[in-house]
């Protein structure tokens, strides 16, 4: 009995608090992340003043992950996709691809 104390104490107790400390991040971050489509979606809506349902598209992360780039479309257009930049941090969406924030997060230049 007093032999498996010590590998309780330096083997699995450390190993439990790694696994727990190593779920606590790793899956805060992807419960964070799998939120951000939808927090396009009302952004998106918001700025079109839609109640319409919102479908995303060629969604790709710029600025090491503060940003997000993409096209959208509504449910009920006839056209086709849209561009659209949306800024993580500030929670901000710009919609005109002429913009000098547009060009400079989501250009061409910018991903070469």
């Amino acid at each position: 009995m007093l032999k498996s104390r010590p590998f309780l104490l330096l083997v699995v107790l450390p190993l439990a608090l790694i696994v727990v400390l190593g779920v606590a991040i790793f899956g805060g971050q992807a419960m964070s992340d799998s939120n951000v489509g939808s927090d396009i979606q009302h952004a998106l809506a918001k700025e079109l003043d839609t109640s319409n349902e919102i479908e995303l598209s060629q969604l790709q992360e710029v600025q090491y992950g503060y940003g997000i780039c993409g096209l959208y479309r509504t449910a009920s257009s006839e056209n086709g996709y849209a561009s659209f930049f949306y800024d993580k941090d500030s929670e901000n969406i710009e919609l005109d691809i002429n913009s000098r924030l547009y060009k400079s997060r989501c250009g061409l230049s910018s991903v070469c």
